[in-house]
């Protein structure tokens, strides 16, 4: 992990997102700390990251998700050779019916 980001800011900001209870909460709190564009954009990587994970192809993640090849070079780059954030979080959530 980047030394970089490892401050007191962003451990002020985790410790907050911790706290929060529940999914409205979490429109409630993302909503004033993101803009739209913002939030939007960090939930694009997640859906490119499942659709990485479960084979799509670049060209059918595109399509479905508007990412640009570039953005899901990216995360496929973080999926191979990040700290592994993204496949501890899918291990921890519930399988779904809507696998894309």
């Amino acid at each position: 992990m980047s030394k970089k980001i490892r401050t007191e800011a962003v451990d002020f900001l985790f410790d907050a997102i911790l706290l929060l209870e529940n999914k409205e909460e979490c429109y409630k709190f993302f909503e004033d700390i993101c803009t739209i564009n913002e939030l939007l954009s960090l939930s694009q990587r997640f859906e490119v990251a499942k659709m990485l994970r479960n084979q799509n192809t670049y060209l059918e993640i595109a399509e479905k998700t508007g990412a640009s090849t570039a953005t899901i070079s990216r995360v496929n780059r973080s999926l191979n050779y990040g700290n592994d954030g993204y496949d501890m979080i899918f291990e921890r959530m519930p399988k779904t019916t809507d696998e894309a």
